[in-house]
């Protein structure tokens, strides 16, 4: 048997990023006296969600990675504790910039970095003003307690994503989000969002865990709610943890990967697989 403990955690984010730092590192704390060993905060957590409007002068935010603030400071969260941190964060990179993702092992360590596949685009997700697609392509990380792949919010959408970390070895995905109100569509797209994930989870036989934000951010006259609703689902996709739209919280859960793998080889999904027969994905 091999079980870890992952967690969840969702909060409120503001321009105070000394207190939004304070508040991330006390629920990553409250989650690693809980038992922790991997610990998620949610996506660009150090400031209020930017891309809501479209300003050159919050390119100013992002810096590389040696740089960047929440890094540098989880990254001896990560040693203290020896709990594996997931850490979001705005990439300056030459003369562009990413929605990236730091894996900082559980020994402090910078394993490396994802940067984020799909950017979206339409009010008030206006990525793609701040990101450019990321080049890294999908992986897979070797932590001290699993291997975890990890995707960022948009590619939470995406079947081959989740697809492509389970098939590089990922034993657990984790998605950090932002994600609310959607005044250009005039939908509640909580339920879908969630079940889009639970559906990763049972097609591959994997647990997810999603964390995303709470308040309302407004930056002029644009304003949006976070939903919340973080959640946990175990590998047959049901949710197993889920907390409300609108507490700061921490969930935790206990998989045993051991017996997942074996349900996984168990029931077949990825022997039957046929590769070749997929090219209708490489040409639509």
């Amino acid at each position: 048997m091999r079980k870890v403990k992952v967690a969840a955690t969702q909060m409120s984010c503001s321009w105070n990023r000394e207190e939004v730092l304070d508040k991330a590192e006390k629920l990553v704390r409250k989650a690693a006296a809980e038992g922790a060993n991997i610990i998620l905060l949610q996506e660009l957590f150090e400031t209020p969600y930017f891309c809501q409007k479209q300003k050159f002068e919050y390119f100013d935010l992002a810096k590389p990675l040696s740089e960047n603030a929440a890094v540098k400071r989880f990254t001896e969260v990560a040693k203290e504790l020896q709990v594996v941190l997931p850490i979001s964060f705005y990439e300056k990179a030459g003369n562009t910039a990413f929605n990236t993702i730091a894996i900082i092992d559980a020994d402090g360590t910078i394993l490396g970095t994802y940067r984020k596949t799909h950017i979206p685009d339409g009010l008030p997700y206006a990525e793609k003003f701040y990101f450019t697609p990321g080049d890294t392509g999908f992986k897979v990380w070797k932590t001290k307690y699993a291997d975890i792949g990890v995707g960022i919010c948009w590619d939470q959408w995406f079947p081959e994503a989740a697809r492509s970390m389970a098939l590089l070895g990922a034993e657990l995905l984790f998605y950090p989000t932002a994600i609310g109100s959607e005044p250009t569509l005039n939908v509640d797209s909580k339920s879908h969002w969630q079940h889009a994930m639970q559906g990763h989870a049972a097609a591959n036989i994997m647990p997810v865990i999603a964390s995303n934000r709470i308040g309302t951010e407004t930056d002029d006259e644009s304003s949006m709610t976070f939903y919340g609703s973080s959640f946990i689902a175990d590998q047959t996709g049901t949710i197993v943890e889920e907390t409300d739209r609108e507490t700061e919280s921490v969930l935790v859960h206990e998989f045993d990967l051991d017996a997942i793998a074996q349900m996984r080889r168990e029931w077949g999904v990825f022997r039957d697989r046929r590769p070749e027969m997929y090219g209708t994905l490489m040409h639509h």
